[in-house]
């Protein structure tokens, strides 16, 4: 086993988060959406494990984000727009047992649009995306 030593406060540039992989990208980007799905869940009434993770998975899959990013592609800037391109377009080395190709697609994209927000240090524009 191996020890992860890690600053999170740590912040990319623009230019060196655009340089990762938009695969890459999308990989961090599932767990800050899925971190922040369970967080909402918790916070938002008492509910028992296992309906918060039958409501996580539902909201974390690629069906759910790609419903989300429908509401939400409007309202991205030109820069996430790119990114969410990158990561849609994005050649992936694994498919989806549940979602189709295009939802597999737009919800890697839309991860990759999170994972470039976490990186660089853009919190707040995740909360604008995905509050109410």
């Amino acid at each position: 086993m191996f020890k992860l030593m890690i600053d999170l406060q740590k912040k990319l540039t623009p230019q060196q988060a655009k340089q990762l992989s938009p695969v890459t990208l999308a990989f961090v980007g599932d767990a800050v959406y899925s971190l922040y799905v369970r967080a909402s869940l918790v916070l938002s009434a008492d509910r028992k494990p296992a309906d918060l993770q039958r409501l996580s998975s539902q909201l974390v899959s690629a069906h759910g984000q790609s419903q989300l990013l429908v509401e939400l592609e409007g309202g991205l800037t030109e820069e996430e727009h790119e990114i969410f391109l990158r990561g849609r377009n994005a050649k992936k080395a694994t498919k989806s047992k549940n979602a189709d190709v295009a939802e597999y697609n737009r919800s890697t994209g839309f991860e990759a649009v999170l994972g470039y927000l976490y990186l660089t240090g853009n919190g707040q524009r995740i909360f604008e995306l995905l509050g109410d």
